[in-house]
């Protein structure tokens, strides 16, 4: 990102030189135009400073990146929503929204607050060479909606090994996808996998016949005394 700042000087080098020690960078490193050349009138009666105009490039910070959008797309929402942002172990950034009407953040299964994340993460990636992933989350929903899957992942591989046959969940997005094949990736007797095309998409929950062991050929061993 680009910014820009003036300084005046009696003359166009210490204007100059003001500025790079303001930002603390070299004159390779950013861009001069001469707003105003300076006059020294005269017997210094309608002298004037001369004015230069600096344009130096700034890292952006996503962590303002990320508050203004959401500020923004929340104020259209008419939702008053305090916005918490705290960086993740993998580098991420964990966004927790909180405050009345969260319910319209969340939106029926989570489709909403959905949404709002994948936005979110366009909004700041955008044009930038590195990507970050932003988690946002409201009331702790995704958390309790997690739990609520493994439950349902359980009971779900109980009654294929019960009934001895594959069963289908209702469609679910790619996270509430993950959660499940994760859940189940070590039961015992059972495997996932993931049919049809998005946004019906669901995961199929299969009975895993067990393996006979194979018989040998060869003679039973005998120990002798």
């Amino acid at each position: 990102m680009q910014k820009v700042l003036e300084k005046s000087a009696p003359t166009q080098e210490e204007a100059i030189a003001a500025a790079l020690e303001e930002l603390g960078l070299a004159e390779e490193e950013v861009s001069v135009e001469v707003v105003q050349l300076a006059k020294k009138g005269f017997l210094g009666i309608g002298a004037v400073d001369a004015v230069v105009r600096v344009t130096y490039e700034v890292e952006d910070d996503p962590y303002e990146k990320i508050r203004t959008f959401l500020s923004g797309l929340l104020e259209h929402m008419d939702v008053q929503a305090e916005i918490e942002i705290a960086p993740r172990e993998n580098g991420g950034v964990n966004v927790t929204l909180s405050g009345n009407g969260m319910g319209a953040v969340i939106g029926r299964r989570g489709e909403t607050l959905d949404a709002i994340q994948h936005l979110t993460n366009y909004a700041v990636n955008r044009g930038g060479e590195k990507h970050m992933h932003i988690s946002v989350d409201a009331e702790s929903y995704r958390a309790k909606r997690e739990d609520s899957l493994v439950r349902l992942a359980e009971k779900m591989a109980a009654k294929v090994l019960k009934y001895k046959r594959s069963m289908a969940l209702e469609p679910m997005n790619s996270y509430e996808r993950h959660v499940i094949h994760t859940a189940l990736q070590n039961y015992e007797g059972v495997s996932t996998s993931s049919t049809g095309t998005e946004p019906n998409r669901r995961v199929v929950v299969s009975y895993e016949r067990p393996t006979q062991p194979q018989r040998s050929n060869k003679p039973a061993s005998r120990e002798w005394s």
